[in-house]
């Protein structure tokens, strides 16, 4: 197989590369002018230059290529890149997507996310039957990978060869941005975490999600999605497992939402209009109201996807963010 990669350069998609050389297929990967690249050195990939606006230059860049993993998206909770998101997650897959019909592509993985799916109601575990309106959905960001999942839909009924994947929160090395996820690591390691809000997400290591990215390919249904998740956890056990790691002491304190939700809007709504970059967006806040836990029964039936340890996964994360010079000496 030869694999065009979009994204290739961040979280996810370095380490689906990674997957797809390890198991000896050819890889091109589509990369952005002024990208940075440090999660591709020394690896053997063909880089093509490119953007997601440019449909015919990506027609062109995936000549030769028989499968198609569009994972790359733009990520941001803040209120101000609105229209950036719309452009690269929603007009960037529609692009694609049409691209790679032109181009002969024979399957092609979409990354989308749990954030498609929507938040499970209180109490719930959400699984691949769940779906929300983009009404109900908090922040630019989740509204925009629901409508690029509802592109991907559209193809695959017009007939493209397309599965989704829905991966939940992965954590590992090559978060180099990082993740809001790696930036609970991150914080809690560089001792800026000193309580915590009573939350819930759904962790799972990046590697399985990479791998699950082959197994859809092989052998996903086409306009079918897959959750790609592993272990639901509440934020405190996750900073406990952190702390059982590393030997630093969790925080023990608790706090109500509606104190980080008050930073976040003196922080986004009034600081950053003087200058000052902020440090909490309230839509993250916001998401943090509700515990986001998710069944991924589906993708390990089906698919064969990996459950690999929590505790590996976090462990690889500390053990990167440390290497690479994110954590104060």
């Amino acid at each position: 197989m030869k694999a065009f990669v979009t994204g290739a350069t961040g979280f996810v998609g370095a380490n689906v590369v990674r997957s797809l050389l390890a198991e000896g297929h050819d890889v091109r990967v589509l990369v952005r002018p002024g990208a940075n690249t440090a999660n591709l050195s020394g690896l053997n990939v063909e880089q093509a230059p490119g953007s997601l606006a440019d449909k015919d230059g990506l027609k062109t860049a995936m000549k030769g290529c028989n499968a198609l993993f569009h994972v790359a998206a733009l990520y941001s909770l803040w209120g101000k890149d609105a229209e950036a998101l719309y452009r690269a997650n929603v007009d960037g897959t529609r692009n694609i997507l049409a691209a790679a019909k032109e181009a002969g592509i024979e399957r092609v993985v979409y990354t989308s996310s749990v954030a498609a799916l929507g938040v499970p109601a209180p109490g719930q575990i959400g699984d691949e039957t769940l779906q929300t309106t983009a009404g109900e959905l908090v922040s630019d960001y989740k509204k925009s990978k629901y409508l690029a999942e509802q592109e991907a839909l559209r193809c695959a009924r017009e007939g493209q060869h397309i599965v989704i994947v829905n991966p939940s929160t992965p954590i590992g090395a090559y978060d180099v941005k990082p993740t809001p996820t790696g930036d609970i690591v991150l914080r809690f390691l560089n001792k800026r975490m000193p309580a915590y809000v009573d939350t819930g997400l759904n962790i799972v290591d990046v590697e399985d999600v990479a791998r699950a990215h082959i197994l859809a390919l092989e052998r996903g249904k086409p306009g079918e999605r897959y959750i790609l998740g592993n272990r639901n956890l509440t934020l405190k056990d996750l900073l406990d497992i952190l702390s059982s790691l590393t030997g630093m002491k969790a925080p023990s304190v608790r706090i109500p939402h509606l104190i980080p939700l008050v930073v976040a809007w003196i922080d986004e709504g009034i600081l950053a209009k003087f200058g000052k970059h902020p440090d909490v967006a309230i839509n993250s806040v916001r998401m943090s109201h509700k515990a986001m836990y998710y069944d991924s029964s589906k993708a390990i039936r089906e698919l064969g996807m990996p459950q690999s340890p929590i505790e590996g996964a976090l462990d690889k994360a500390v053990k990167w963010f440390r290497d690479n010079g994110y954590v104060r000496a």
